[in-house]
Formats: structure tokens, sequence, C-alpha cells
């Protein structure tokens, strides 16, 4: 607990929440938050370890086993989960403030990501405040009672990626709560900073002590701790195929259930029906540049392979090209900036690797490709990279076949519906994918072929909390949102009542 000889700087550093209480570091370590705007330290967090992950799976453990959490009325439960969506809306500007100065996005997407966090909330609320209480299950006589009822996992834990830190949070904490589960949460060591506020804010609901957990500090000690540990029933986790198998391999030792929303390679398919019109040309190219662009590319579903039919392919990608060159970059707290940084310096260096090694494939650079001049928006130590257009790919490339995670989009075309589809599922991913057209039989014929776990016709991006989310291939496994999203954090169990027992008279005992 706080005490009064504490300076403001070290009860800053009690970033990890365990049994009811902030704390520091048991280690004593901590670590710098950069602005990746200009790379300049903008908070201070505790570098949580192994031992602390053990204090807080040791807190939600006895919050779970011998809390009252599990056993709250659904009704009670829904209520708590509504107050938090309230208080998100309370502190949206402070929030979307911190989720642009945490991850370089522009405090209008840092915003909407408040929204969206908020609607979670409130849709997993709505969701089990109308779910029967159970499943009736004819058992062929009157004298038998069977049902199937649903109960919670136990403790979950949740290992979150620094692209959406509070929106991702969210999609798997809101489930977890609704269905009666306790946690602990491990955000990405570079964006922990809306997250530890998330946390505040459920104690702030009323949610019970050890239900909610935050350990702050990095995937290899902490996120390897919370995969492996015996007292943990459920891992979540968001984030690279790499560190997604690891999570996958160290939870099946305890045959751990796990969910695993993994990496993308996302094709954005353009028929040249859809680009008849001027109005449907215009539109085609802004939801390409949407696609491909927003938060710079750091997004799992980016729509960062642009396949468009041969027919109309220059035109199309000159138009792509100007536009890109005009996107507004700087610090996503300014006015006017429409794109701010990569996320750190690792990521814009992965980023111009990509391209380069494109370039050396004989990709056709359209535009971008460097990073800016600095500029009063543009500090010169940001981590800021041009939208980058590249042509003439091909599936062999580098950069066609792995996830960028920047601000960078490929150009390859088709001239048949059948080598359309062939090659939006010539991918080990399977996550997300759009089609352009006007013709709705074409639409839903394509959307249909197409291997991935979303497909939008005719739009790029939007997502429903009602909807489930996932995808197939190395995508990963398990589904986020909708009502398999919560199904995610429950166990059935089938409770079968003898009203007329009898004996069996089996044995002649």
């Amino acid at each position: 607990m706080a005490n009064s000889t504490e300076t403001e700087a070290e009860r800053s550093h009690r970033t990890i929440h365990a049994g009811g209480e902030w704390l520091a570091a048991s280690s004593g370590a901590t670590r710098d938050i950069l602005d990746p705007a200009d790379a300049l330290p903008f908070a201070v967090v505790a570098e949580g370890d192994e031992k602390d992950t053990d204090l807080a799976v040791a807190a939600a453990r006895r919050a779970f086993d011998a809390g009252d959490w599990p056993h709250t009325p659904v009704a009670e439960r829904a209520a708590l989960l509504r107050r938090v969506a309230d208080l998100l809306v309370r502190d949206r500007e402070t929030l979307g403030l911190l989720e642009s100065r945490d991850a370089g996005k522009t405090v209008e997407e840092g915003r909407v990501d408040i929204d969206c966090v908020a609607d979670a909330f409130r849709y997993f609320a709505d969701l089990v405040a109308g779910e029967a209480p159970g499943r009736v299950v004819d058992a062929g006589s009157p004298d038998i009672h069977s049902v199937v009822v649903h109960e919670p996992v136990g403790v979950c834990a949740m290992i979150t990626p620094w692209n959406y830190p509070l929106l991702q949070a969210s999609w798997k904490i809101a489930p977890a709560l609704a269905a009666g589960n306790t946690f602990v949460i491990k955000p990405s060591e570079i964006t922990p900073m809306t997250t530890v506020a998330l946390i505040g804010l459920l104690t702030e609901a009323g949610l019970p002590t050890g239900v909610a957990n935050i350990v702050t500090g990095p995937g290899h000690t902490v996120g390897a701790r919370l995969a492996e540990h015996p007292g943990v029933d459920l891992v979540s986790f968001t984030g690279g195929l790499t560190s997604g198998i690891k999570v996958a391999q160290a939870a099946a030792v305890t045959v751990k259930k796990v969910a695993l929303e993994l990496g993308g390679k996302n094709p954005n398919v353009v028929f040249a029906d859809a680009c008849e019109t001027e109005e449907g040309f215009d539109t085609a190219v802004d939801q390409a540049l949407n696609a491909a662009f927003i938060h710079s590319g750091q997004v799992c579903s980016a729509g960062g392979r642009l396949i468009v039919e041969e027919s109309v392919r220059e035109r199309f990608v000159a138009e792509l090209a100007r536009r890109a060159q005009r996107i507004r970059l700087g610090r996503g707290t300014e006015d006017g900036v429409e794109c701010g940084p990569l996320v750190s310096e690792q990521q814009r260096a992965k980023t111009e690797d990509y391209v380069a090694s494109a370039l050396a494939e004989g990709a056709e650079l359209r535009c971008g490709g460097k990073r800016p001049e600095p500029s009063p928006q543009r500090p010169e130590g940001g981590y800021f990279y041009e939208p980058t257009v590249l042509d003439h790919c091909h599936r062999e490339m580098r950069v066609v076949r792995e996830e960028v995670f920047g601000p960078v989009l490929t150009v390859e075309t088709f001239r048949t519906e059948d080598e359309a589809v062939a090659l939006a599922n010539d991918t080990e991913y399977g996550l997300a994918g759009a089609v352009w057209t006007a013709d709705a039989g074409r639409a839903r014929r394509v959307a249909g072929r197409l291997r991935h776990g979303t497909v939008w016709i005719n739009d790029f991006h939007p997502y429903l909390p009602q909807a489930e989310w996932g995808g197939f291939g190395k995508s990963g496994v398990g589904r986020e949102l909708g009502p398999a999203g919560l199904a995610e954090y429950r166990e059935s169990k089938h409770v079968y009542q003898n009203l007329a027992p009898r004996p069996v008279r089996w044995f002649t005992g």
C-alpha cells in the first residue's frame, strides 16, 4: 500500500495489481514507456517477473476458489460491466489521449477505440443477462431432469498486443468477467498504460478483490510464466505467430484451454466493375487506403495485399499512390494529423527491411519507402515511416507472404474470378479479407470461397461486438466477440437428476 513517505514517482511505479493492492515489482525493476512520436519517456511502470506473476495468479486463484464472483448472480455481473462502460465514457478523453501517446495512433483513433471498448462491455453485459439458465436435454422420461449449464473456466491468463492495447484487453476481460472468471492480464510491455487504467476502473466499479489482476512486464518472463502456470485454467493470447506457438506449447503441458488470435496477411480484392462509376472508383481507392494505412498499418486485419483486376490496375494504383503521398504524418495529438508513427524503432527497422527485400526481388516503388523529413509535427526522434505502395508484386516475395505490420501495401493483379480467389487464398494465414464488386452474385460467390475468418463486401475494417472474430490457418484458434467469444471463457456441465431413483439390479450381490 502507498504510504505518506513515498514520492509521486515511487507511487507511479506501482502498476502491478494483485489481490487488490497496487505493487511495485518485487525486484524493484522499472521500465520507461516511450512516446513513439519523439522516443522520449512519458511514464514509468513496474517491470514484473515470474515472482510477481505467481503472486497475481495466487490472488486470482483465491478469488475464484473461495470468493463470491463466480457465484454472483448474472444480473449483478451484468450491472457491473455496464458501470465499467459508463466509467469508460466518462474518461473517454483522458483514455483516448493516453492511447495515442502509448501506441502512436491519432487521438481520434484513440477516442474511437474507447467507444468500442465501452460497446464490448455493454454487449457482454446484455448477452449474459438475456440468456436462459440452461439447455434442457430430453432424457425420454418424466422422472429425469437433465440440463446443460455453463460455468466459468476459472483463472484466465490474458496476453495482449501493443497495437490496440485497451480494445484487445476488453475483448478478453469483458466476456471473462461476464462468465464469472477471475484473471491476470499481461499487456504489452511497450503499451501498458490504458490497461493499467482499466484495472483501476474495474476496482472503482466495485469488482471484488482479487478478481482482476495485472502484471506489467516482458513476454519472456511474465507471459511465459502465465502460459505454463499450473494455477491458470485458460490462456488467451493475441500477438504474433512465433509467440503464439510458444504459448500453445507451454499451455499444452497442463492441458489448458487456449485461445490464439495471431497474424494476418489480408487480401483486398477489387474487381473492375466496382470502379465503373466515379463514385465507385473513389470509394474503392479510399477504402484501400483505409485498409492498408490506418494506424500506420499496425493492424492484424490490415488489407496489406491489394489484388486488383488487371484492366483497372494502372489507373487504380496511380490514384492510390497519389493519395497515399498526401497522408499527413505526425504526432497523433496534433490537429490535422492522419497517421502517426510506428510503435518502436524495432518495428520501423522491420518495415524498412521488408521494403528493401521487395525492391531487391523486383517490386516497383510507387510512393513512400523512406523516413519522412522531420517537421514541427514530426519530431526527429519519432518512429515515422511514409505510407508505401509496392507495385508488380508476386507471391514469392517475403513482403507478400509475411505480415509486415507497417504502412506497406503490395499490389498483385488478376484476370479472372478464379485467379482472384486463388491469389486471395494463397496465404498461410486466414484472418480477414474483402471483395469489391458491383455484382451481388459474384460478391456472395467469392466471399463464400475465401478461407478467412471475416470477409467484408464493399467495405473494410468494421467489426461488430455481436459477431465472432477469429481466423483460419495460422491466424489462430478460438473466437473473440459474439456468443462464441463468451463460450471461450466457459465450461459446460451436464446435470442429470433422477427424480425417482430405483435399484438397477445389474448384479446379484
